[in-house]
């Protein structure tokens, strides 16, 4: 009974009952928990993305009122009627002005302040008269207790002939006030002076200012400007709050949202959550029996057929009935094994056979040692690597072969454990070093004897190189991209930070090193995507008769801020007659920029670039020069190499991509042209090209076509 239950336990169909079930199970909890998880926390973060956003708006309101108030009151003490009432010291008209003037404005205060700081006329709400002390600076007023309004805005300027006498504007921070705050931002809020409470939108502030000073932190960090998030209670219902200070005033704003909605979405989401996990644990669990039941019974069938054709019953027809076609092909698959087994024999001969013509044909070399070391198998591509024959290793011991640059250590303890890959400099059969890179097997079929070790051998020297070559190139791009974009930030963060101090000439100064690296940017993206059309074999150039002056006056206009900025001077030389040349403007002017840019980089501050061009019977010849360092001798013959950089005769190697020369070589002699380098007759290098003329004969063909 045992037995068969443990045997039970352990079929397919139960084990299977019980994986899917605990699949199911996992997988909808590793799926809903996270999602629910996600879904909160996507709630709470869009609630409190709504404080932000209405804590931000009041600021911008309170900002926007403040300055309303500043400007009426300069605006009303530069009034010309104001100074002649004040001339004629008629307190009733006085006061019947302000009153017109506040009225037409929607304010609620504006009173006069007489040299005494003291207040002479006054329309509008009360307010005490310390406002005259406190409005001399603008910003926030908190009157004394029973003495009407207790929170203000105010704004005060002296009148225009008359400095002791001051003009102040105020908005009273009371119920109004903060109805339309709440209709702006569509939150609840309370304004507190100085720890005291102002104002609020609740029916009952003092009751909300409780709450909040009594569960929050109680303005730990408001003083340092510091906005403090947090939930509080108010009767019953929990707020999402931000409270944070205005300014350098002591006014601090608490923006509060209703978050009772929230936490029941939530709530009804992890009950919904909950409950279809459950569900779908359970169907999938009545789903998982019914389909392990119809895939037991012919499995069961199978077992039997697997069992007769391991004791070697060939005769015995593999079949089942089933309505599953993977085990419908299981199926077909021992019976088509059964009927093929007499062949196989046969055909393995023969696929070995195969395999050992393979094996020769293979790029990597294969070697196979024996257990002390010496060579048992040695294919051609390993004597195509190493330069040896196989005859002449076959036996050796491994070491003899393969020496290593290291004279005191040996190949044999470099040799990588199975699976894993070593790279190796060694010393070919001629003396030379070579890369190699040595992957090791074991190897134990019947007929390879005592082989046990199988050693791929594949030569890595030009990869190497490559990768070597491949890193100096990103490299240089990351520090060509990094420059510009350098500079771009500093100069952009300068102009962020000083932008109400900077005069025309820094205006200008920063707007110029924008362009130089915008220009910088340009210049060398343009490299990389034509060095990238020219390896990909899409690189295209449209000659046409084309007027070369000027293309060389406006890659000059390109290149002129960054010449400026080195202090550089152009030196042109243009043949008055200059013939029309046979050439792709674009791509003429991008050889230019680019000649040019390396004259100006290799140039020293305050020294020349010149230009000139030369014109013969067939083409024009166009000569860049500097006054740099010059190019080394040794060096001249891989300038237009993809990915080589320049390098002066004093050996100095400068930052670059290497794509710019090439590009210049592809489109010159794409246009039927020659390029070079020469040394400057007075120092530096001078760069040329040439460009094909376009001759009478062929323009009127053209014209014709």
């Amino acid at each position: 009974m045992a037995r068969r239950t443990k045997s039970i336990w352990f079929s397919l169909p139960t084990q299977g009952v019980i994986l899917i079930v605990v699949i199911v199970i996992l997988t909808s909890s590793a799926i809903g928990v996270p999602a629910i998880w996600l879904i909160s926390e996507q709630l709470d973060r869009q609630a409190w993305e709504q404080v932000n956003q209405g804590n931000r708006m009041v600021k911008v309101l309170l900002d926007a009122k403040s300055d309303e108030l500043s400007n009426l009151a300069i605006v009303t003490a530069q009034r010309p009627t104001l100074i002649q009432l004040l001339e004629l010291n008629d307190a009733d008209m006085l006061r019947a002005y302000l009153e017109t003037l506040r009225t037409g404005a929607g304010l609620d205060l504006m009173m006069l302040c007489g040299p005494q700081r003291e207040p002479t006329v006054q329309a509008g709400m009360k307010i005490s008269a310390q406002a005259c002390q406190t409005g001399a600076s603008n910003g926030v007023f908190q009157a004394a207790v029973g003495t009407g309004t207790s929170g203000w805005l105010l704004a005060s300027q002296p009148i225009l002939n008359e400095p002791t006498i001051s003009v102040v504007a105020g908005q009273a921070l009371d119920g109004d006030f903060s109805s339309k705050l709440r209709e702006q931002t569509g939150l609840e809020h309370l304004l507190v002076f100085n720890g005291a409470l102002i104002g609020g939108s609740f029916a009952d502030n003092n009751l909300a200012w409780t709450a909040v000073t009594t569960q929050g932190s109680k303005g730990a960090n408001v003083a340092d400007n510091q906005p403090i998030s947090e939930r509080v209670s108010v009767e019953g219902s929990t707020y999402f709050a931000i409270r944070s200070r205005y300014g350098d005033t002591g006014l601090e704003t608490i923006m509060l949202l209703p978050g009772t909605a929230i936490a029941e979405a939530q709530r009804e989401l992890s009950q919904t959550a909950a409950g279809g996990i459950l569900l779908v644990a359970a169907l999938c669990s009545a789903v998982a029996i019914l389909l392990a039941r119809r895939v037991s019974l012919p499995l069961e069938r199978l077992r039997d057929s697997a069992i007769a054709l391991r004791r070697g019953d060939l005769t015995t027809p593999v079949s089942t009935k089933t309505k599953v076609n993977e085990i419908a092909e299981v199926t077909y698959a021992l019976e088509d094994a059964r009927v093929a087994l007499r062949h196989t024999l046969e055909e393995l001969r023969q696929e070995k056979a195969w395999v050992d013509h393979l094996l020769e044909s293979v790029v990597e070399g294969i070697i196979t040692l024996s257990r002390q070391g010496r060579i048992t198998y040695f294919s051609q591509g390993a004597e195509r690597i190493t330069g040896w024959r196989q005859e002449q290793v076959l036996g050796k011991d491994i070491d003899e072969v393969f020496r290593l640059t290291e004279r005191d250590k040996r190949f044999s303890q470099r040799i990588p454990a199975p699976g894993a890959k070593q790279e190796i400099l060694t010393i070919l059969v001629k003396g030379q070093p070579v890369s190699v890179s040595i992957t090791g097997a074991r190897l134990a079929p019947p007929e390879a004897g005592k082989a046990d070790l199988v050693l791929f051998v594949r030569d890595i020297s030009h990869e190497e190189a490559m990768r070597g070559l491949l890193g100096d190139f990103l490299a240089n791009v990351t520090h060509e991209f990094r420059t510009p974009l350098t500079a771009l930030a500093v100069s952009i963060e300068l102009l962020l930070d000083q932008l109400p101090d900077l005069n025309r000439d820094e205006l200008r100064e920063l707007l110029v090193s924008y362009h130089l690296g915008v220009l910088s940017l340009q210049h060398l993206i343009d490299n990389l995507l034509e060095g990238a059309s020219i390896e990909a074999g899409r690189f295209q150039v449209s000659p046409r008769p084309t007027e070369l002056a000027e293309v060389i006056h406006e890659a000059i206009r390109v290149m002129q801020p960054l010449m400026e900025k080195n202090r550089q001077e152009m030196q042109l030389d243009l043949p008055e007659d200059l013939p029309l040349v046979r050439a792709d403007p674009r791509r003429t002017g991008q050889v230019l920029v680019n000649l040019l840019s390396n004259a100006i980089k290799w140039g020293p501050q305050g020294s020349k670039i010149s230009l000139r061009a030369i014109a013969t019977d067939h083409e024009v010849k166009i000569l860049v020069g500097d006054e740099g360092p010059g190019v080394s001798a040794e060096h001249k013959q891989d300038l237009f190499i993809r990915f080589a950089r320049l390098e002066s005769n004093g050996g100095r190697a400068e930052h670059g991509a290497g794509l710019g020369l090439p590009v210049v070589k592809a489109i010159v002699e794409s246009q039927q042209g020659q390029v070079g380098v020469e040394d400057g007759p007075g120092g530096g290098a001078v760069f040329w090209f040439t460009i094909p003329i376009v001759h009478l004969y062929s323009l009127a063909e053209e014209d014709e076509l």
